[in-house]
């Protein structure tokens, strides 16, 4: 469950071990993300380092790329929150 994974300030706290447990801590992450607003490097990683205690934003940042939960500029430049199915 990740509520096991998030302090009494709503940040992630330990990075889990089960791969299924990584996705959703990734999502809880990226879900501080505001879709149609364009992002620095440097905004991104603040934003990351603002959710979680482990100090691990490069994890995290690969992470939502991967799958696909934030897109970038080939050089990395730019980055955006991917609209999901079902976000208003």
């Amino acid at each position: 469950m990740l509520k096991n994974f998030i302090d009494a300030d709503g940040r992630i706290k330990q990075w889990p071990s089960k791969n299924n447990l990584k996705i959703e801590v990734i999502k809880y992450i990226a879900s501080k993300f505001e879709v149609n607003r364009t992002y620095t490097e440097k905004e991104v990683n603040e934003i990351i380092m603002k959710w979680h205690t482990y100090n691990d934003y490069f994890m995290i940042r690969r992470g939502m790329i991967e799958y696909q939960l934030l897109e970038r500029t080939r050089n990395g430049s730019k980055y955006w929150k991917v609209e999901m199915e079902g976000e208003i």
